[in-house]
């Protein structure tokens, strides 16, 4: 990828008292770039998506969001930034519609309806369910939408905690297509996922961490899934070691 970086993490690191969460991170995900990050509890994944959305503070270097700095101008930041978590928080009595609005005005924008069915339509989301209450949506489509909030708000980059957990296969195969379409438009995205498989399908490339440490990049496109697993495998062996 050659596009904007629109996301770096440079020497990153995180301590929680005396343990070490995350350890001097280098890392950059360009505009229309997929990473995922993939690893085991407390590996590091999930500490890294707090220190770019400024839900805690770095203990040494820096992690920066189209150039800004989240440490020093997180409004700057969280402008250019979306935020897609395991269970997308919605206000269940509320529509779709009436949650895209909402959470589009506490970023400064009003809806404009064409655009909103036009991003709901490329994330493949039925639009005959945005009038319904949201408190019935099923995973997949509360993913959806989201990653319809968050584009809705003009983020650059989006961040996502397991995306894909818990969805079944057909959703899940689903939501691999939507991740990469919004990509191919121009969206930097950083996945946070244990799931190898899915990893392949998504991702430009693919980021182990261990220990709070990134010990391995790769592009899943040179492997096949039985050697990535392998890889994968590899590493979390020497972990144990």
């Amino acid at each position: 990828m050659t596009g904007t970086m629109l996301l770096e993490a440079r020497s990153l690191t995180k301590y929680y008292g005396d343990h070490l969460a995350l350890d001097r991170l280098d890392l950059s995900v360009a505009a229309g770039e997929i990473i995922c990050l993939l690893g085991a509890n407390g590996a590091g994944k999930t500490t890294t998506l707090n220190l770019f959305l400024g839900f805690t503070e770095p203990s040494a270097g820096e992690a920066l969001v189209d150039g800004r700095s989240v440490a020093s101008d997180p409004a700057g930041a969280r402008s250019k930034l979306g935020y897609v978590a395991e269970v997308v928080s919605l206000y269940p009595a509320l529509t779709g519609a009436e949650n895209l609005a909402f959470f589009a005005e506490l970023a400064g924008k009003r809806v404009d309806m064409s655009e909103r069915d036009a991003i709901l339509s490329r994330l493949r989301f039925p639009l005959e369910q945005i009038d319904r209450a949201s408190g019935g949506y099923s995973k997949g489509m509360r993913q959806k939408l989201g990653l319809a909030i968050a584009l809705m708000k003009g983020a650059q980059a989006i961040l996502l905690d397991e995306p894909l957990s818990g969805l079944d296969p057909a959703a899940a195969n689903d939501l691999v297509t939507v991740l990469r379409e919004t990509a191919a438009s121009g969206t930097a995205l950083l996945v946070s996922t244990h799931d190898i498989f899915r990893a392949k399908e998504v991702a430009h490339r693919i980021g182990i961490m261990r220990h709070g440490r990134l010990v391995d990049m790769v592009e899943p496109a040179t492997l096949s899934a039985g050697e990535l697993e392998q890889l994968y495998l590899t590493h979390m062996a020497e972990r144990a070691a």
